[in-house]
């Protein structure tokens, strides 16, 4: 099991066997040595009856440690992973509060008899688990899962469901059955002697949402603000080894870079993907950012082949069925700064955090126009767009996203509330296309966008989507995505805007100040432009966007034709063979909309073919 996650622990192993009367307790780690390179840092650690497998990093571990000095603590190193046990020995559970960090750990305390698993509160680390035939297993990859011979690896077929709706298989579930991700925020206990697991939420975010409003001046909620992302970017840079950054030319990189190396002597190392096409170039821009910040920087251009030559690959490291594009750039780059560094600085999470998304956009402005529209005018409308091909509409069939967007528009004109219009801008397949998909039938999993935590008198369109955002497509998509990306490559990804403190901030302040007047990421833009001219800044939202539509229909076609063939699919016995055939036609017949669809199908043969074979 352990051998399966070198990538993510290159420099060492460890392995731990305790004999108790009534259960083995096995514990393993891959090390890759970022805090105290010394033996003091090695894992499995023990101290007194305590032992810890730790997946992670606690950023404030000094003053911790402090804290615990004066409380009689004697420590023999100088790791973080120390500090967590001595702080489980002083404060239990209540420990975890203490912690400003991304982490996954699991500490098995012999004298109670207990194994306490935890994961971070955005969900930065990954935690999976299963329970079954009397073995409790855990891992940060499902691969290392699948090597124990208890392991049954039956596929969960309502996960396929929510897969091919989102992207991605929603925490606290799993592609397999009795299998589960550990929500973030969650913490897990298992008492070895009755067998007994107790789940407990140790932080919602929701908690923050539902505060009352600050009450702030709009230029102190800028300065507030800044200190508190500069306090989270230079905890992020605590480091026995070099750290760079991601910088994409974004204002959420950018903004990150600028804070860093405005406080920093030195130059900071920053790494940029470019990509042939214009189209979705950022390279130059994320170069004027760095010129005028004066980082030193990396580019590296990407040609087409290098980036089609990963996907084939995808499956093998996002071992659940996963169908990000932007996994493919974003392991490119973790390629990149992986010779220079690391541990590499991703600003992900500004856009949930501090309302960037496009989306957030659309529904404040037109979501109220949709639903005061007569039910039969909105199907009409919707009936009307799919019978029009999103190509053959001039001049927005070039621009940004068009064909995408195209395709949720005919969803989201069908739904009457905003939470049902934000569940259509964010799925592929609705629940009716997944029930013409599928041979058997399925029931819809339970996830956080059925929460209704957001106390009404709290409730504005924004927050809402916000707060659903930061536990949906932030945890189980972006961040599953960076994992992966980076650790396929042996880099550590940190992420600022991840700071619990930001969010926590950030929720109460008004919304007024996230989203102005059609300006998404109002305040962060008004901290970015202290340290970047708006003339380098300001520009269409981008992205890490994948022509996915050309890749299907030419370099990526002999896949397609393969796992979406009528022998291949008669044989796997998933899908309706007919309508998935279907579907195919309809987009190499010019429904370029349906790329999307063609390429979450693909992702998930691709991934069938890798671990069901």
């Amino acid at each position: 099991m352990n051998d399966t996650l070198h990538h993510r622990g290159p420099d060492g192993e460890g392995l731990e066997l305790f004999q108790h009367p009534l259960a083995v307790v096995g514990l393993a780690h891959r090390r890759l040595s970022i805090i105290d390179l010394s033996e003091g840092g090695k894992q499995p650690k023990q101290y007194k009856h305590f032992t810890i497998t730790f997946n992670g990093e606690i950023y404030n571990y000094k003053e911790i440690k402090k804290e615990l000095t004066t409380l009689g603590h004697q420590f023999d190193s100088h790791s973080d992973t120390e500090v967590i046990l001595h702080s489980y020995e002083e404060w239990g559970a209540k420990s975890v509060d203490k912690f400003i960090g991304m982490f996954a750990f699991a500490i098995y305390d012999a004298s109670r008899n207990e194994l306490f698993c935890c994961r971070d509160r955005a969900g930065v680390k990954p935690f999976f688990y299963s329970l079954q035939n009397d073995v409790f297993l855990f891992a940060s990859e499902l691969k290392a899962l699948l090597q124990h011979p208890a392991f049954d690896k039956k596929i969960n077929t309502d996960a396929i469901s929510s897969f091919l709706q989102f992207g991605y298989v929603p925490h606290p579930h799993c592609i397999y059955q009795q299998t589960s991700k550990l929500s973030p925020g969650h913490h897990l206990t298992l008492n070895l002697t009755n067998k007994e697991m107790v789940i407990k939420q140790y932080w919602n975010v929701y908690d923050y949402y539902n505060k009352p409003k600050l009450s702030i001046d709009f230029n102190e909620a800028i300065t507030q603000t800044e200190a508190l992302l500069i306090s989270a970017c230079q905890y992020r840079m605590v480091s026995d080894v070099p750290v760079g950054i991601f910088l994409s030319g974004g204002y959420d990189s950018s903004t990150v870079t600028a804070l860093l190396q405005s406080h920093s002597s030195t130059k900071l190392k920053t790494f940029t993907i470019g990509f042939s096409d214009d189209g979705i170039n950022e390279a130059h821009h994320a170069k004027a950012v760095a010129q005028h910040l004066g980082t030193d920087h990396y580019e590296y251009d990407c040609t087409e082949k290098e980036a089609l030559d990963i996907v084939p690959t995808l499956p093998y490291y996002y071992d659940e069925p996963f169908a990000d594009s932007s996994a493919i750039p974003t392991t490119l780059v973790s390629k990149m700064a992986r010779q220079q560094v690391t541990v590499a600085i991703s600003a992900d999470a500004g856009d949930e955090v501090f309302a960037g998304y496009n989306r957030y956009e659309y529904l404040q402005k037109f979501g109220g126009k949709i639903k005061a529209m007569p039910g039969f005018a909105r199907k009409a409308m919707a009936g009307l767009m799919s019978s029009i091909d999103a190509d053959s509409i001039p001049i927005l069939r070039n621009k940004y996203l068009f064909h995408s967007r195209y395709e949720k528009v005919k969803q989201l004109l069908l739904e009457s509330d905003d939470r049902k219009m934000n569940l259509a801008m964010s799925r592929q397949f609705t629940e009716k296309d997944v029930t013409r998909l599928l041979k058997k039938t399925f029931t819809t999993l339970s996830s956080a966008f059925d929460s209704k935590e957001l106390r009404p008198e709290n409730y504005d369109v924004i927050s809402s989507i916000m707060a659903i955002d930061y536990q949906t497509y932030l945890a189980d998509d972006i961040m599953q995505k960076v994992d992966r990306a980076t650790m396929t490559h042996s880099l550590e990804g940190r992420e600022p805007f991840l700071d619990h403190r930001v969010i926590e901030w950030a929720a109460q302040l008004p919304t007024s100040f996230k989203y102005h007047e059609g300006t998404t990421k109002y305040i962060l833009k008004e901290i970015a432009h202290r340290y970047i001219p708006k003339s380098i800044m300001e520009r269409p939202k981008m992205g890490f966007e994948i022509p996915i539509n050309a890749w299907l229909e030419k370099d990526l076609r002999p896949l397609v034709d393969e796992y979406l063939s009528y022998d291949f699919m008669e044989k796997q016995q998933i899908f309706n063979t007919q309508h998935v055939l279907d579907l195919k036609a309809d987009f190499y017949n010019g429904k370029k909309e349906k790329a999307e669809k063609i390429w979450y199908l693909l992702m998930f043969q691709l991934w069938h073919e890798q671990w069901m074979k």
